[in-house]
C-alpha cells in the first residue's frame, strides 16, 4: 500500500504508520448515502479505510445537492441511485479502498449479511426505526455503532460500544422520530458536516486503537444558536431490553410491512415483489407515462401528477402523496399485485 497520500495523517501522533495500517485492515458499513452518509464516506475513504460497504434505497434529486457532497448535477439528470453515485465518486478519490455499493433497503431480512465482517457501523439514516434495527443488531453482534442525526441547525451524535457503553435505546425512547425532519424544517450543510465529522473521528479513534480518547458522551448542539451539551454515557438503563435483557426487539420476526411513508418526502415506498424486470415495465408503462430507464431503476412520470420509481429489488416509490391509500391505488392501477 502506498502511504504517501496519508503522510500528513501519519504525522499526527495518535495515528502514525501503525494506526494507518490498522485503518487499511478495517471494514465499515455506512447505512444511508444521503447528507451524513456522503460526508462520512468522503472522510473515511480519504483517511484510508480498507473497505467500505454502503447501502441506500434512494436516487439523487436536485434538493440533495445542497448538502450531499458526493453528488453533482449529472447524477440528477441521469437518475443515478445514491449508492452507485457515491461509489463512483469515492473510487475516484481513493482507488486503494474497496467500495461495495448496495441499492436497497436496510431491513430485518438483510441486516445480518450487511453487518458480516464489519468493524464499525455508521449511521447515515433519516429514521429511528432503522436506527433501532442497527442498534439491536450491532449490540447482538458486538459491533460498535456510530450514531448521528441532524435537522435544521441541530445535531446529535454518540459512539456506542457493546459491553462498554449504554446503547441507543437507553437514551432515546422507542417512540422517537415523530418530530421535525429535514424535509419539514430544512437543514444547513454545516450542521451535517459537524455531525458526520464527530462520527468519523470517534470511528478513527476506535479503529486505530485509541479507545482512551473516545468522547464517551451523547453530544447535542445547535450551531446557529451557539449551543452545545454533552451527556455522559455512564451506565445502561436497568430496564433496557438490549443492554440488560438482551432481547433485541427490532430483531424479532414480524409481518413484513409492504408500505413505508417517507416522512416529508411526499413519497410512499411499496415493496410487494421480490424483483422487478425494468425492461418489461419500461415497455408496459411507456403507453401511459413518460419513462426513463437506467441500469438501476425506472422512473415513470404520469400526467395525473405523480411518479412511480421502480427498482430491481422489487421496491416502488410512489411520489406525489404521503397517503398510503392513494399510493396503493396508483400502484395497483399501473403495477398490480
Amino acid at each position: 500500500m502506498d502511504l504517501t497520500r496519508y503522510s500528513r495523517q501519519m504525522l499526527f501522533k495518535p495515528i502514525q504508520e501503525k494506526g494507518q495500517q490498522k485503518l487499511a485492515e478495517s471494514s465499515v458499513l455506512i447505512v444511508g448515502a444521503g447528507a451524513l452518509g456522503t460526508v462520512i464516506g468522503n472522510q473515511l475513504v480519504r483517511a484510508g479505510i480498507g473497505k467500505v460497504r454502503l447501502i441506500d434505497r434512494d436516487y439523487v434529486e436536485w434538493s440533495n445537492l445542497q448538502r450531499q457532497m458526493l453528488f453533482d448535477e449529472d447524477d440528477v439528470i441521469e437518475v443515478v441511485p445514491k449508492a452507485i453515485a457515491a461509489k463512483r465518486k469515492l473510487e475516484k478519490i481513493n482507488s486503494q479502498v474497496s467500495i461495495e455499493a448496495i441499492v436497497g433497503n436496510m431491513s430485518l431480512e438483510n441486516v445480518d449479511g450487511l453487518l458480516e465482517g464489519m468493524d464499525v457501523v455508521l449511521d447515515g439514516t433519516d429514521n429511528f426505526s432503522t436506527r433501532f434495527l442497527l442498534n439491536d443488531a450491532c449490540f447482538q453482534k458486538e459491533i460498535p455503532f456510530s450514531y448521528g442525526g441532524v435537522v435544521s441547525s441541530r445535531g446529535m451524535t454518540a459512539f456506542f460500544i457493546p459491553n462498554v457503553t449504554p446503547c441507543l435505546r437507553c437514551i432515546v425512547d422507542e417512540g422517537a422520530g415523530g418530530g421535525q425532519t429535514c424535509d419539514m424544517v430544512g437543514v444547513i450543510s454545516t450542521a451535517v458536516d459537524i455531525v458526520a465529522s464527530h462520527q468519523v473521528t470517534e470511528t478513527l479513534k476506535f479503529l486505530t486503537g485509541n479507545q482512551e480518547a473516545l468522547r464517551n458522551s451523547l453530544r447535542t448542539f445547535d450551531i446557529w444558536s451557539n449551543y452545545q451539551y454533552d451527556m455522559k454515557l455512564s451506565t445502561s438503563d436497568q430496564g433496557c431490553p438490549v443492554c440488560k435483557k438482551r432481547d433485541y426487539p427490532s430483531l424479532k420476526k414480524s409481518a413484513k410491512a409492504e408500505e413505508t411513508v417517507l416522512c416529508g418526502r411526499d413519497t410512499v415506498q411499496i415493496h410487494r415483489k421480490s424483483a422487478i424486470d425494468l425492461e418489461h415495465w419500461e415497455k408496459s408503462l411507456a403507453t401511459t407515462a413518460s419513462v426513463q430507464r437506467t441500469p438501476f431503476l425506472l422512473k415513470a412520470t404520469f400526467t395525473e401528477g405523480f411518479d412511480l420509481v421502480l427498482f430491481k429489488d422489487g421496491r416502488v416509490l410512489v411520489q406525489g402523496t404521503e397517503d398510503p391509500v392513494q399510493a396503493r391505488s396508483w400502484y395497483d392501477r399501473y403495477i398490480g399485485s
